[in-house]
């Protein structure tokens, strides 16, 4: 456990300095973090065996709920914004999560898919208030009553999203251990004992879904500041399909799997697209198909597996010393 929180600590010390040994990557690495962010939402609902393919939903969400007060309130501050989204994308997840948790399987995965989809066509329908395809552009905020330039913003921007990442992992963390987080992985394996204990499996998975639709918010809204757009995209079944991917990728197990594998799903798409411009898909598929061959856990398996036998080896060498 202590290994684990200094291994956190300096990982988090470690991502502070990025802006002064790699400036060109910080835009690269508060897109992983909020996106990263989203992913671990769905990593709660994963824990319950529930696989959503319309969370975008809440993505979209974040982003324009920021677009529509940027646009209102012109110096509005980020830390009111980020507390707005979670209230939106909160009471959005209550109202959705009380219909959609009556279901389980496919039917979830499918029930979400179709408000999501809903969302899709309203945004992409009602052009004087959402923009249409071409969306709605977001503002920049302020800070605590400070203005910056697109640069400063940018660097604003990589520590507000490292800051709500670390808060949010650790949160999210004691959520999973705690009696209700257990009970979420407990409505996976046997509903039905949930139910003998005194507990009901939809009120689990009903604080589970809303925890999770207000992660995707906060992805979303900091997705949107970081480029300075809402759109209709955001909300599509491919980003959702998407998001539920690079869990997978990532890794069930850890939470670290949701950051590991938006970093290495962006990675790999951005240096495909830059390969080979016009099938960079084809690069990316092959890539990421290989690495679940390999380590059909996700990443988080890899890195156990890997380490497992530097171990291993490292006490066969010390053996081999003793021996001799």
């Amino acid at each position: 456990m202590k290994k684990g929180l200094i291994a956190f600590a300096a990982l988090l010390v470690l991502l502070a300095l990025l802006p002064f040994v790699a400036s060109n990557m910080v835009v690269f690495a508060t897109m992983v973090l909020a996106k990263g962010l989203a992913v671990l939402g769905i990593l709660v609902l994963l824990r319950a065996d529930q696989v959503s393919f319309g969370h975008a939903m809440f993505f979209a969400a974040g982003a324009y709920t920021a677009a529509f007060l940027t646009a209102a309130w012109r110096d509005i501050d980020l830390i009111l914004l980020l507390v707005a989204t979670l209230a939106v994308t909160g009471i959005a997840g209550l109202l959705i999560g009380i219909f959609v948790t009556r279901y389980r399987g496919i039917f979830f995965g499918m029930i979400n898919l179709a408000f999501s989809m809903v969302l899709y066509s309203i945004l992409e329908k009602a052009f004087h208030i959402t923009g249409g395809s071409d969306g709605l552009r977001i503002r920049r905020p302020t800070l605590l009553g400070f203005e910056f330039s697109r640069s400063e913003f940018d660097l604003v921007m990589f520590y507000a999203a490292l800051a709500i990442a670390a808060i949010c992992c650790v949160l999210v963390g004691r959520y999973l251990l705690s009696p209700l987080g257990q009970a979420l992985r407990a409505v996976k394996t046997n509903e039905t004992r949930v139910e003998y204990l005194g507990l009901s499996a939809k009120s689990v998975l009903l604080t589970g879904y809303v925890i999770s639709a207000m992660l995707c918010g906060l992805g979303g809204v900091l997705m949107g500041l970081v480029q300075g757009l809402a759109s209709p995209e955001h909300a599509f079944w491919s980003r959702s399909a998407e998001l539920v991917f690079i869990a997978v990728l990532g890794g069930q197990g850890h939470i670290a799997g949701a950051f590991a594998g938006t970093l290495v799903f962006e990675w790999v798409r951005t240096s495909a697209a830059a390969l080979l411009d016009d099938s960079w898909q084809l690069i990316l598929g092959v890539t990421l198909i290989a690495i679940i061959l390999w380590a059909p856990g996700g990443l988080v398996q890899l890195w156990y597996r890997l380490a497992g036998r530097r171990a291993t080896s490292d006490r066969v060498g010390s053996e081999s010393e003793v021996g001799k």
